[in-house]
């Protein structure tokens, strides 16, 4: 009976290090995030309806900025859903990027009166980013952050489930966020986004 407790003492304790070797420090949680906001941006910027739909310029609006009808309805239909971006057109029509109370990611458009229009067609597949270990990126992507970018480092790296990559660097001690194709060729940089940190739903603000 002992030797079955200590078993099971051995393998819980094995569980509980691997666990901790996966844990990301606060700070590297910051950074990850910035960087999956970035991805929610790049998503949502790049999706065909934001291509069709939208006129002109995206401007990133802040948490408070965002319509009262549009935030009312998203408390309606998405409770529990977190902001990851929102933006609007030239002609006041306005994207929003949202993580859903299930983890799913999800895009919806909005017209200029706080209406809404329709759902971004790739939001899903294209915002959620899962860790992807430095050594595991193509050679391609390394090759032209070592070309590009000179002693920086890679602090992190992702993949959404359309295959793109996205790497962060530390340059002159401000992020950088980088954007792949599944083959590893370059596709942009991205601003840093506004870290919108705002939930909808009963008792939030």
């Amino acid at each position: 009976m002992k030797r079955l407790a200590f078993i099971v003492l051995s393998v819980l304790g094995a569980c509980l290090m691997g666990c901790q070797n996966d844990t990301l420090s606060p700070s590297e949680n910051a950074e990850f995030e910035t960087m999956a906001l970035s991805a929610a941006r790049f998503s949502a910027e790049a999706d065909p309806t934001t291509k069709m739909k939208c006129k002109g310029k995206l401007t990133q609006l802040a948490a408070a900025d965002i319509p009262a009808a549009i935030t009312e309805y998203i408390g309606a239909n998405f409770a529990g859903s977190e902001l990851k971006f929102a933006a609007k057109d030239e002609a006041g029509n306005v994207v929003v990027g949202l993580k859903l109370a299930d983890g799913t990611h999800k895009g919806l458009l909005f017209d200029s009166t706080g209406a809404f229009k329709e759902e971004l067609k790739h939001f899903k597949a294209r915002a959620k980013l899962t860790k992807v270990e430095v050594a595991s990126l193509p050679a391609s992507v390394t090759s032209y952050v070592a070309a590009n970018y000179a002693g920086a480092e890679i602090k992190h790296a992702g993949k959404n489930e359309a295959g793109e990559f996205f790497v962060m660097l530390i340059v002159d001690s401000k992020p950088v966020v980088l954007v792949f194709n599944t083959d590893g060729t370059f596709v942009k940089a991205i601003d840093k986004p506004m870290r919108p940190g705002k939930k909808f739903g009963p008792g939030s603000k």
